[in-house]
């Protein structure tokens, strides 16, 4: 059932692209979301995982305090980590990366920061303690398969309890998972369009705020470090 290798994703659980069998949506579609659209969300990301699945329910804690799906930068989100959560949270809420009104904060924490420029409300989503604490079987089955000494049996164990985990999150109400705080901070400022300059070393267009100057010559970060280091 498992050929090849199999990718571990940052929130430390998945079920491998490809893999035959399917989360049990019926207790999605009446309490979460849509089996249609969490299919939509699996396909963005690569595969279902218990990290996805809280992204799904911290998405949809945002959409009840802040609003609807941002199509512009009328909402902004800082998030505190880079797993699996933040890409069903950037398909939910509109929230992101090329917009600019997504931004990574890399503290390693399940917690997410969503404000409404409209009128600035703000409002802090992180994760209860304990929500991503998996049982001693499943522990011991991550390690061995991230060790490489999984079996083939092993391995299909360990998908069953993310299949089970997942859906479990799923079926949960979002603040049974998470606390939601309200913040007084002011939302990040709007991302802003710079014209780009040609570095005087590789000669790659770099935007000109990460153009550093050195011996009279304008240089892109990497190109920057590397002739500090060599002068």
């Amino acid at each position: 059932m498992y050929g090849g290798s199999v990718r571990l994703c940052k929130c430390a659980a998945h079920l491998p692209v490809g893999q035959p069998g399917r989360l049990n949506c019926t207790v999605v579609t009446e309490n979460v979301i849509e089996a249609e659209e969490l299919k939509r969300i699996v396909e963005f990301h690569g595969h279902m995982c218990p990290g996805l699945a809280l992204g799904v329910q911290a998405a949809r804690l945002a959409l009840r305090e802040i609003g609807a799906h941002a199509q512009d930068e009328e909402v902004v989100a800082t998030v505190e980590t880079d797993m699996c959560a933040v890409d069903a949270i950037q398909f939910l809420t509109g929230c992101t990366f090329g917009k600019g009104n997504l931004i990574h904060r890399d503290l390693g924490k399940n917690a997410y920061t969503f404000w409404r420029r409209s009128d600035g409300k703000a409002i802090r989503i992180s994760g209860r303690p304990g929500v991503r604490r998996r049982d001693p079987e499943h522990q011991n089955l991550f390690e061995r398969l991230a060790a490489g000494e999984a079996t083939p049996a092993e391995r299909d164990r360990l998908w069953k309890l993310h299949h089970e985990r997942s859906a479990a999150i799923l079926a949960m109400q979002p603040d049974e998972l998470f606390t939601v705080v309200p913040v007084d901070d002011a939302p990040p400022r709007k991302a802003r369009v710079h014209v780009s300059v040609e570095c005087d070393s590789c000669r790659e267009e770099t935007m000109e705020t990460r153009i550093r100057l050195l011996r009279g010559k304008r240089l892109c970060p990497d190109c920057f470090d590397w002739e500090l280091g060599a002068g």
